[in-house]
């Protein structure tokens, strides 16, 4: 679950800034992103870890908020910091929604690039730099794990096919 966490982590770092860049005084996903390196590194897993991840949650939804002007991407963006933290609590259940907690940081900071890119028009690109980054710099403890579970479920619209595109180059 570390090395989990830690990768997950990773991931949402790379595009932290874009959340930053429209919401700099909100430090919800830094905070959530730094809980996981932390976990990652050996602390504990406490009910602040898990607050983190909630809060960051609650970050993205105020960035898409309609009153906000932030742009769509800082959302994903958060989201993939509130993933970071909450891999910390994957279970042993064998669904397919643990693959959504496993891939979930790699694929909303794939889609937070995706968002970003040219303007904020919502561009579909094969694979985002985050994602093909993910593929590569993905512990091994992230293809053991996936490897006992079942396949990405369907739907969950860009992100899910973002899930499925990165599950299945990594189960290969």
């Amino acid at each position: 679950m570390r090395e989990i966490a830690g990768f997950a982590a990773r991931c949402a770092s790379r595009v932290l800034s874009i959340f930053e860049q429209s919401l700099p005084a909100d430090t919800r996903p830094r905070d959530a992103i730094d809980a996981a390196h932390a976990f990652a590194a050996g602390e504990r897993r406490t009910g602040a870890l898990r607050q983190s991840a909630w809060a960051a949650y609650r970050a993205a939804g105020d960035a898409a908020a309609p009153e906000r002007v932030a742009e769509p991407a800082a959302a994903d963006a958060a989201r993939a910091a509130s993933h970071a933290a909450a891999a910390a609590y994957l279970h042993p259940r064998a669904s397919p929604h643990q693959v959504k907690h496993i891939l979930g940081a790699p694929a909303h900071a794939a889609r937070a690039e995706e968002l970003q890119s040219k303007g904020g028009v919502q561009e579909r690109r094969g694979s985002s730099d985050t994602l093909e980054w993910a593929r590569l710099h993905a512990p091994p403890a992230v293809g053991a794990v996936l490897g006992r579970l079942p396949a990405a479920p369907a739907g969950g619209g860009r992100v899910g096919e973002l899930i499925r595109e990165l599950d299945a180059a990594l189960r290969e």
